[in-house]
């Protein structure tokens, strides 16, 4: 079994439920309402500096925070030299992409993209591509080998 599926069977026991409506209400709706047409970008960065409060070494324990976060269930997709491409699927984020074609994945964006760059030492940019005929959202990390992270 991957890393990344133990994960997820290991930590499915320890979730406690949130109301969705509740959980809903503050990701689309009071977030974007605080922050206005800049909230993409204040939600990447956010996401940058949750993850600098959670440090993680390997993917698996990234997957394992989305789940204990409740952001999804987290697999790497494809990994070359200077890119990762990761996917994230959900009911919650199907059900998120079916009601709002707008909404992003911005916080989750900047999280992965500041955890890769922790373990690979150097800087790194994350970018969403929602697939809507699937209901799931690819994240691209790419780096550059002589950008060094500090």
């Amino acid at each position: 079994m991957s890393e990344l599926a133990s994960a997820k069977s290991t930590n499915e026991d320890h979730i406690q439920s949130v109301p969705v409506f509740g959980y809903e209400l503050i990701r689309e709706v009071l977030l974007h309402d605080l922050l206005g047409n800049e909230a993409p970008e204040i939600l990447y960065w956010a996401g940058k500096r949750i993850a600098r409060m959670y440090p993680l070494e390997t993917a698996g324990q990234i997957a394992e925070f989305f789940i204990n976060a409740g952001w999804g269930n987290l697999s790497i997709a494809n990994e070359s030299k200077h890119e990762i491409e990761m996917e994230l699927s959900s009911q919650l984020i199907a059900d998120r992409c079916k009601k709002n074609n707008n909404c992003t994945f911005q916080l989750e964006a900047g999280f992965i993209a500041q955890q890769i760059e922790f373990q690979k030492e150097v800087i790194c940019e994350a970018f969403e591509h929602p697939r809507k005929k699937t209901s799931k959202i690819l994240i691209t990390v790419k780096w550059d080998k002589k950008d060094l992270a500090e």
